[in-house]
């Protein structure tokens, strides 16, 4: 059992917090459906004084209060609330004190939001942000950044913290299943090519090595490393990967270095040269080219047109 605790407070921001909530009950599921014998996340909602609180969508919670778990070195993870009401909470003593004692003790703590004002103030700051500055909030743990920035883009910090949380109990692919749940991913030209190793026809031992191509695409790998996972000659391997995909091995590691460099050119603000490296492709003149091959434009073009659909929505 992993305790995740969410700090909240009258005129809390109700959408990140639906958000992270929605992630950890997808988890729970698929470890209740028998995919994953991951641990299951116990998510409390905590508040001063517990009891019936409104978030600044007029939507009221119910919450234990903070002193109602006497062993706060037993959280997992610790969340702080956001929200307009942010000032009022800043004036609350007891929360904040209860911050002072219990982050110190607890593995995993982030901010949701303005809720980095709270740990602030109680004088909390071991956690990281990102480069990309702004609300995005590192996980001060994670290892492989490059590959969680290219797997999650610019999902929301607090979100992608807790998708990184979930990854280390389930694994990347059933975290990627939850990702298209709580933050449904941006569709690019090379999706379906990618998507294809879902597909019915495709054997396990096929569709085990595109789902270890996928996870490993933003680092140099070798096909020899994917037909192991295969559990196949390098030969046979390239036969029927080719057989039941249409793409050769190679092909659809392209494919899915440029599917992630789509997503991120669409959903973040990182340099073209920045996600070429995080996408496995070495330097932005090589994704330059391989887009105005392949898409017929640099990535700055591409960017330009497909930001400007993606925020209409």
């Amino acid at each position: 059992m992993k305790t995740i605790g969410i700090a909240l407070f009258d005129g809390f921001a109700l959408p990140e917090i639906a958000c992270l909530m929605e992630a950890f009950q997808c988890a729970n599921e698929i470890t209740e459906s028998g995919q994953s014998s991951s641990a299951h996340f116990d998510v409390c909602l905590l508040s001063t004084i517990g009891g019936r609180i409104v978030s600044s969508s007029s939507v009221f919670v119910w919450t234990e209060s903070i002193e109602s778990r006497q062993h706060p070195h037993r959280f997992h993870a610790l969340f702080v609330a956001g929200g307009a009401d942010i000032n009022q909470a800043l004036r609350d003593e007891e929360l904040l004190a209860w911050l002072r004692r219990t982050c110190p003790v607890t593995q995993h703590v982030f901010p949701v939001g303005e809720g980095r004002l709270l740990l602030d103030a109680s004088g909390y700051r071991r956690y990281l942000v990102s480069e990309t500055a702004g609300d995005k909030t590192s996980y001060r743990a994670a290892e492989n950044r490059d590959a969680l920035d290219a797997a999650y883009g610019s999902v929301p910090g607090s979100l992608r913290s807790a998708l990184l949380l979930i990854q280390q109990e389930l694994g990347p692919h059933a975290t990627s299943q939850i990702t298209d749940v709580v933050s449904p991913p941006v569709f690019t030209q090379f999706t379906d090519i990618v998507r294809r190793n879902t597909t019915d026809n495709v054997s396990e031992k096929i569709q085990a090595s595109a789902r270890w191509l996928e996870e490993n695409g933003y680092r140099q790998v070798g096909i020899d490393e994917a037909a192991q996972v295969a559990a196949m000659s390098e030969r046979n391997f390239l036969r029927r990967f080719k057989a039941e995909l249409g793409v050769t091995p190679s092909d659809y590691l392209l494919y899915v270095r440029l599917d992630m460099s789509c997503r991120l050119l669409v959903e973040s603000m990182l340099p073209v040269d920045k996600i070429a490296r995080r996408c496995g492709i070495g330097s932005g003149g090589r994704l330059a080219k391989l887009f105005r091959k392949h898409l017929g434009k640099t990535p700055t073009e591409y960017r330009a047109v497909h930001r400007q659909i993606f925020r209409s929505y």
